[in-house]
């Protein structure tokens, strides 16, 4: 599978993958998820020699700054438990792979960002690192099982 929003490169049997969406502060989007699926359960499990993954984000801006609440507008009940499902599946998916699985955080780690950090064995943040839940802001919690 060709990503377009995932930048990926193996270095001494260590996957990097880098979220490449720099203009929406890497943003999950339903392209950003579901490269993450396909990523977790069906590329590196083919990695026999793979060592590790290091997710991060592009620019020091951001690691992820959450999902894009553009693809929120118009969804109903119904379409919104359809994407919690959809993302709890890959945040399971990162926290059970049998490597370790490690987030490189840079900037804004907001929402469903950090969410992806917490599923992630270890996080490693930079002084710029700003973590944070927002979507009480929003009226929401947290959509892929960050509570």
């Amino acid at each position: 599978m060709q990503y377009t929003t995932l930048q990926t490169e193996i270095d001494d049997q260590i996957l990097i993958a880098t979220i490449t969406r720099p203009k929406a502060l890497n943003a999950l989007n339903k392209t950003v998820v579901n490269e993450l699926k396909h990523l977790f359960e069906e590329y590196l499990p083919t990695l026999i020699d793979l060592k590790g993954v290091i997710i991060t984000g592009s620019g020091e801006k951001s690691f992820v700054a959450g999902a894009d609440i553009s693809e929120f507008i118009g969804m109903d009940a119904a379409g919104g438990k359809a994407l919690a499902e959809h993302g709890h599946g890959i945040m399971f998916s990162m926290e059970r792979f049998p490597k370790p699985v490690i987030a490189a955080v840079n900037g804004f780690c907001l929402g469903g960002g950090c969410e992806v950090a917490m599923a992630c064995h270890l996080r490693i943040a930079s002084s710029n690192a700003r973590f944070g839940q927002p979507e009480v802001n929003l009226g929401i919690i947290p959509g892929y099982g960050g509570t």
